[in-house]
């Protein structure tokens, strides 16, 4: 989405999220800055385009009477209680909106653009809920190369290729894009593989590129994109790993685990820790990517996932 338009879409949503109230599109007109400079025909269709692209990505726009008195011109706003996102999930849609405004903006409601916004409806006679602008604080961040790439495919509907930190190609068919704990994921069906799957953006080792025409295939129907995140979701620690990790290496896994001792002889500068674990293979995707920073010293099953996606790298560059 070109800079401009996400000013202006954004802008929008702020306009309609803090009115309180159905707004008239002569008042939408005035309080949103994209729409100044356009003749009449242009906001006309620039302002449909922009609420048919809101409620493709989950924003909820009601149509209502400006004036609950007379029948005449309709109004629009966004009721915060159907707004309000989550503490922790965000379901695609709702996370490009959050994503896109964190690209823009570092805070949205210090933004010019958006304080000009609020003046505009006062001075319409509207007076603003300004702390309903809480809800697009931006708190993740769309940092990875990679979410313009697949924002936009999963907008055109078109597939994908990367390649994962095992060193594997991919072939995605990308139906949305979420946020889990300040870290990008994006939601598909895996082509090569034919099955759901869920990748972390900061763990693909090339930028994502289209590999087919807009409109390639179909999102399915009954597709309930938060319940799909939530199943796909790394699961809460129920294991045990014992790594042995390089002084100063892989401080994620180092944060999360617990010294302990081994009676295995390590090389020197390495120390041993509890790591715990929900999934044995994203455990394994996990410590693959600090090569030799890391070694499993329990259980096997994990040492043997974590050579083996070690093996696949190794041999992937040794081809390349």
């Amino acid at each position: 989405m070109a800079p401009r338009k996400t000013e202006r879409i954004l802008n929008l949503t702020i306009c309609l999220l803090v009115s309180g109230r159905y707004l008239p599109k002569s008042r939408i007109r005035e309080a949103v800055e994209g729409y100044h400079n356009l003749s009449d025909a242009a906001f006309e269709r620039t302002f449909e385009r922009d609420k048919d692209e809101l409620r493709s990505l989950g924003v909820p726009i009601e149509v209502g009477s400006f004036d609950p008195l007379f029948d005449d011109e309709p109004g629009y706003r966004i009721l915060s209680s159907e707004f309000a996102l989550p503490a922790i999930d965000l379901d695609a849609e709702e996370a490009a909106v959050v994503g896109v405004a964190a690209r823009v903006w570092r805070h949205a409601s210090m933004a010019e653009s958006t304080r000009s916004a609020i003046a505009k409806l006062r001075a319409a006679g509207v007076e603003p809920d300004a702390s309903q602008l809480a809800s697009l604080e931006p708190s993740v961040q769309a940092s990875e190369p990679g979410f313009e790439v697949l924002w936009n495919a999963v907008l055109d509907r078109a597939r994908v290729s990367f390649t994962y930190r095992d060193g594997s190609p991919r072939t995605l068919e990308a139906w949305g894009l979420t946020s889990f704990k300040g870290r990008w994921y994006v939601i598909g069906r895996d082509v090569d593989r034919a099955a759901t799957r869920m990748f972390k953006l900061s763990r693909m080792t090339d930028l994502p590129r289209r590999v087919s025409r807009a409109g390639s295939y179909e999102v399915p129907a009954d597709l309930d994109l938060r319940r799909l995140a939530r199943s796909l979701a790394p699961r809460e620690p129920t294991e045990t790993a014992v790594l042995a990790i390089r002084a100063g290496k892989a401080p994620a896994l180092a944060r999360r685990g617990e010294p302990t001792t081994s009676d295995v002889k390590l090389p020197a500068g390495f120390a041993v820790y509890a790591v715990g674990f929900g999934d044995l293979h994203s455990a394994a995707e996990e410590i693959t990517q600090y090569a030799a920073d890391v070694v499993v010293l329990e259980p096997a099953e994990l040492r043997e996932l974590v050579v083996r996606g070690l093996t696949a790298v190794a041999e992937s560059v040794a081809a390349a």
